[in-house]
């Protein structure tokens, strides 16, 4: 599977959240409301969820494996770092 398009539609100015982000796989899967969130030393990936009644969060998409996930947070994160480098157009 790969990733064939990343969209970042909003890039909030403040709070943890950094951008969310539509993710399409093989041109015919898509992906919507990934989170990047500014963790205490680091950027990572959230998934979409939904909150259940009793206050937890469920993820309603997921990659299952540790590849997947790890080559996702990768390309999205490195995307991400580009367009908002100081130099990034």
């Amino acid at each position: 599977m790969e990733i064939t398009e990343i969209k970042f539609r909003h890039f909030p100015t403040h709070g943890r959240l950094r951008a969310l982000v539509s993710v399409t796989f093989d041109h015919v899967f898509a992906v919507h409301d990934i989170k990047v969130i500014a963790g205490d030393d680091h950027l990572f990936l959230a998934m979409p969820a939904r909150r259940s009644a009793d206050g937890r969060y469920h993820d309603i998409v997921h990659p299952i494996g540790p590849v997947l996930r790890d080559k996702l947070e990768q390309q999205v994160l490195s995307e991400y770092e580009r367009l908002t480098a100081p130099h990034a157009v």
